[in-house]
């Protein structure tokens, strides 16, 4: 992410990354960094959770996963395109359909529990899931729902939408045709490790279900990136399903 190359208090869009870039490095230069970066958080995913969720250093390796997932874009920015990392300008691109659609999510999920998710998930299995990753109590689950409502899903927009999408959008032909193509593939390349983490907390059906759901966001808020290029605007509609998700986990665990 960089700053907009606007001049300071314009509205005017940013220009498309890959437009410049193209002209800076090869296209294929992209693909060892999508190689690499793609599976990290898969990887550390099934390691704390499936492989060896008792293990501290699978633990250690779940950390390690996050931060790569914000050092490989450093990476990419200062070595290939040669540019200055920056937190880029709030921007209001967007954001109408940013909140209709984050409304819009938020309306599918309270629904989709309360006519089938209820009668499917098992409250005891998920109890003890969450209480072996250490949030226990209403506290500390609070405060885990802040970082991932916040913090964390803004890294998620930072890596999948805007890393990926665009390194995608790299290799892929330019055209409104690759655009679709890039939001189908980040959106799958995203739902993977929430398939390996739901499938620890849910049964098989709950897990099918609430991973479609997690392919459509995504897929979402890669054409709210694409269409706006702002990243802010992906991450407001993010952020309405993460709230209802963490409160409907909340009454499911603590009641």
């Amino acid at each position: 992410m960089t700053t907009p190359s606007a001049p300071a208090g314009s509205d005017l869009p940013e220009p498309p990354p890959h437009a410049a870039d193209a002209t800076r490095y090869p296209r294929g230069v992209a693909l060892p960094y999508l190689l690499a970066a793609a599976p990290v958080q898969l990887v550390g995913t099934w390691l704390a959770m499936v492989a060896f969720p008792e293990a501290g250093w699978a633990k250690a390796a779940f950390a390690a996963a996050k931060v790569t997932l914000m050092l490989i874009p450093l990476v990419w920015l200062l070595r290939v395109e040669r540019r200055r990392p920056a937190i880029p300008r709030w921007s209001h691109r967007g954001m109408l359909a940013a909140h209709l659609t984050g409304i819009l999510i938020f309306i599918i999920i309270a629904l989709g529990y309360a006519l089938v998710g209820r009668h499917w998930i098992d409250a005891e299995a998920m109890r003890a899931q969450v209480e072996s990753n250490g949030l226990a109590t209403p506290l500390l689950f609070l405060l885990g729902a802040l970082y991932w409502c916040t913090i964390n899903s803004m890294l998620e927009e930072y890596f999948w939408r805007w890393f990926i999408g665009e390194r995608l959008r790299d290799i892929l032909p330019r055209s409104a045709a690759g655009d679709l193509a890039s939001a189908l593939l980040s959106a799958l390349l995203f739902t993977l490790h929430h398939i390996v983490a739901m499938s620890m907390l849910v049964d098989a059906r709950t897990t099918a279900a609430a991973s479609a759901g997690v392919f459509v966001g995504g897929f979402i808020w890669s054409l709210l990136y694409l269409r706006h290029r702002n990243i802010y605007a992906g991450w407001v509609s993010h952020v309405y399903a993460d709230i209802i998700i963490f409160y409907l986990g909340y009454r499911i665990i603590f009641g």
